[in-house]
């Protein structure tokens, strides 16, 4: 199985690596479209897209001012990303309580960290060392879908497997273009990215409205 999903992040590097957008399964769409949005549940939405691109936006950051050299803008754009992650934690504490939330920080913590260890390794170009990366972050990405997937039951395991592998693909060729300088391929990755994070930031939306109909 962690070969199977090591395999998949990677495919997903490739498929974007041709410009392409991330391939996404009718279940995953079928998921994010599960709750009509309305009221409260396009308000959450629209909460949560905004959160999750945070998240994106600013680990863009730190990849590119890190190839640039740029130290004090990366320190700053990786205290942007550290405290985003605070921030999509916080957003499950009103429906799962504060250990829920501190989890959900350590699980982001993590999948951040493994990003960080693949660029640092690029830098060095040292493919052994991104091997080793590449693995933490797909055994990252299985806790985080385990760990949401035993809190909300309208969130099917494997599903969020295929989007987090996905996402996580999308990571690692963005460091890859921006370090061979491949803006353009760059530019195409970024909006697959950006849409692909609708994706789950809208499965974790109706997943929630369908757990806590009285809340929405």
């Amino acid at each position: 199985m962690k070969a199977f999903a090591r395999r998949t992040l990677l495919l997903t590097a490739g498929t974007a690596a041709a410009g392409l957008a991330t391939p996404i399964s009718a279940n995953s769409l079928q998921l994010a479209a599960a709750t009509p949005a309305a009221g409260k549940v396009a308000e959450t939405k629209a909460a949560l897209r905004d959160l999750w691109v945070g998240h994106i936006f600013w680990v863009r950051g730190v990849v590119f001012e890190t190839f640039a050299k740029n130290k004090p803008a990366a320190t700053a754009a990786e205290q942007a990303v550290v405290g985003n992650a605070k921030d999509i934690a916080g957003a499950i504490a009103p429906f799962y309580g504060q250990p829920a939330s501190d989890k959900l920080f350590s699980l982001l913590a993590g999948h951040y960290g493994a990003i960080k260890e693949y660029l640092e390794a690029a830098v060095k170009k040292d493919v052994a060392a991104e091997s080793k990366a590449t693995d933490h972050l797909t055994a990252n990405a299985q806790e985080i879908a385990a760990f949401l997937s035993g809190a909300n039951p309208n969130l099917p395991k494997e599903t969020l497997e295929e989007l987090l592998l996905a996402h996580g693909g999308h990571h690692l060729q963005q460091i890859q273009e921006a370090q061979a300088g491949q803006y353009d391929k760059e530019a195409a990755t970024w909006s697959a990215m950006k849409g692909h994070i609708y994706v789950i930031a809208d499965a974790l939306t109706d997943a929630l409205a369908k757990q806590f109909p009285d809340k929405f």
